[in-house]
């Protein structure tokens, strides 16, 4: 592929042992509620940004521990996205039953070696608070907070369900004895219970913080479990048995009005653009509307197109194809040759007939 689709709402940062570390737009709130949590009457402001980078320091940490094991088994980090709840490290593959399980542990295995390091010091030193003490943000206590810090996202983590690192050992593990749908089914189904717990938790005791973090919690498990039944559902396809192969081009010399006339008039969403039988670049509909309104109906798609867009082989394995492109639109293409498109409408259409197809084979 020409490259990657990245998620969207997030923004690039830097980089770490080679691997992509990007922001969401959303991880502000996470920031507004390590100050919340951070901040005290006896706590220095510059104390109370020190705990806030340790902390994101640390999740950043958790994510490598993933990312650096996944790279053991021939896994490549795309990225690694700082979420209000933590971060997320995507691979451009999913791994198999066993890579899984030590991809899962590393993370957390991360974070309880920092606490329990910050914990052996302390205690050599003879001078280890008691947990209530800590409760109290002051700048003498603020080495073993970030310690408690570490040993709740290690615990959190290991929480054996969706979306967290629990949830994926607790399915590689079930994945050895059972199939891997039905595995993949109790682990989401254990995640959505959970988060269902701490929701009610959370508006029982007036703590909204806890009711967010559920919501995040029980949409992760149901995007996992998604996710899963669709890679489960296209195992021996390709991304040419998926991909839309009835489509509409623009020429390198179209208008943006002629792209917007073409939208009009089909429903795709996406067109490639040609120049002389090459394919030059890809013109999205959020592009398409993006120069209509910056640039007017008489510029050229040339000018909005893009030209690093992405493509994929036509016998590439169907999930890892649509893993890579991330819902975003990819062209299939065979060398130079423009077969097909492949699009979030037409896979999702794809697992739909695939699920049928599956329902009336067991029927019989």
């Amino acid at each position: 592929m020409a490259n990657d689709a990245l998620t969207s709402g997030s923004v690039g940062v830097f980089r770490l042992f080679g691997v992509p570390i990007r922001l969401h737009f959303t991880f502000l709130l996470l920031l507004i509620f390590l100050v919340s949590i951070g901040i005290g009457e006896r706590q220095s402001g510059a104390s109370t940004a020190l705990y806030i980078l340790a902390l994101f320091g640390s999740v950043l940490l958790h994510e490598l521990g993933h990312a650096l094991v996944a790279r053991r088994f021939g896994i490549r980090t795309v990225e690694i996205v700082m979420f209000p709840i933590g971060g997320v490290s995507r691979p451009d593959r999913a791994p198999k039953a066993a890579e899984e399980l030590w991809i899962g542990l590393a993370g957390p295995a991360v974070n309880l070696l920092i606490a329990g390091g910050i914990a052996l010091w302390f205690w050599r030193e003879q001078a280890l608070l008691p947990l209530p003490e800590l409760l109290k943000p002051t700048d003498a206590n603020l080495a073993q907070r970030i310690g408690v810090g570490n040993l709740l996202l290690g615990v959190f983590n290991l929480l054996p369900a969706f979306p967290m690192d629990g949830g994926r050992v607790l399915r590689s593990l079930l994945s050895r004895f059972r199939p891997e749908e039905e595995a993949t089914r109790i682990a989401a189904a254990t995640g959505q219970f959970l988060a269902i717990g701490m929701g009610l938790a959370g508006l029982l005791s007036g703590n909204f913080m806890l009711v967010f973090i559920a919501l995040f919690v029980y949409l992760g498990a149901a995007q996992e479990g998604a996710t899963a039944r669709g890679r489960i559902l296209t195992v021996g396809f390709a991304a040419r048995d998926a991909m839309v192969t009835d489509f509409r081009t623009l020429e390198h010399g179209a208008t943006i009005h002629d792209a917007g006339q073409l939208l009009l008039a089909t429903s795709q969403h996406d067109f490639p653009v040609m120049h002389g039988g090459s394919v030059v670049g890809l013109l999205t509909r959020q592009s398409l509307i993006r120069a209509m309104l910056t640039q007017g109906p008489e510029a050229y798609v040339a000018g909005a197109m893009d030209r690093e867009f992405l493509r994929v082989p036509p016998d590439m394995d169907l999930s890892e194809a649509y893993a890579a492109t991330n819902g975003a639109c990819a062209l299939v293409m065979d060398g130079d040759q423009l077969l097909g498109l492949l699009t979030a409408e037409n896979f999702s259409e794809f697992l739909m007939l695939r699920q049928i197809s599956v329902m009336k084979g067991r029927a019989s």
